[in-house]
């Protein structure tokens, strides 16, 4: 499935923009930064829970650790496209994300413990994650635009995601990039990602355009949404 980075460590700073922001970050970052080869890309996630929502509940109250496992494709999936399975940690501010591989059908496979991942370091953490776990179930779909920016020799890079949405029926990455709305306006969500400390032109960017960080999560904002719209399965919770 060719060359991808399997761990990743680092800080990741969000910010919820308005479009105009995002449009005079962009060109300050222009000065710095280059676009990702592959433009724009349509990123979809499928979130694994127990039935009771416990790992989202448990992010939501912001403990000094958490942990979530998802399965991500960038567009439309097909039989024998790369999926990437993940599983991500925080823990005191920093980021930790280690992934797989994988095609669709076998990851469903082995969340339903029909079979096994080839061994590696990586492949025995998923298996603790879904025993220790034991009745994980897809639970969100979310799907969004995503833009990045990379600094060459650096490990900065900056991200603006558009159109967030996500939908809880047909939880899988082949059937459409259809959604429901995750924000109520056109809000770009941006994240900074540094190994260490943010650099001194990121930070006088961002000084400039009286930028401050938001909070926000996908997965969590669409259990929100479900949970007060729709009284989703709060028996359950």
């Amino acid at each position: 499935m060719g060359q991808f980075q399997q761990v990743f460590e680092r800080y990741e700073l969000k910010y919820i923009l308005t479009h105009d922001e995002y449009l005079w970050i962009k060109n300050e970052l222009l000065n710095y930064m280059k676009v990702d080869k592959y433009g724009i890309a349509t990123i979809q996630s499928i979130y694994f829970d127990t039935p009771s929502f416990l790992l989202i509940r448990t992010s939501m109250e912001k403990p000094k650790f958490k942990e979530k496992l998802r399965l991500r494709s960038y567009g439309l999936a097909s039989p024998d496209t790369p999926c990437f399975f993940e599983i991500k940690r925080k823990a005191c501010g920093l980021v930790y994300k280690r992934r797989i591989p994988v095609k669709e059908q076998i990851a469903k496979d082995f969340m339903n413990y029909k079979g096994e991942f080839k061994d590696s370091q990586i492949s025995r953490e998923l298996t603790y994650f879904r025993n220790h776990y034991k009745d994980l179930i897809p639970q969100v779909l979310v799907i969004y635009e995503r833009e990045s920016f990379y600094k060459e020799n650096s490990e900065v890079r900056v991200t603006f995601d558009f159109n967030p949405r996500y939908r809880t029926t047909d939880l899988n990455l082949h059937t459409s990039l259809d959604g429901s709305p995750l924000l109520n306006d056109d809000r770009v969500l941006m994240e900074i990602k540094v190994l260490h400390n943010m650099p001194l032109w990121l930070t006088s960017i961002l000084t400039r355009g009286k930028i401050r960080k938001g909070s926000i999560s996908k997965y969590g904002e669409a259990y929100k949404r479900e949970k007060e719209l729709h009284n989703w399965r709060l028996t359950n919770v």
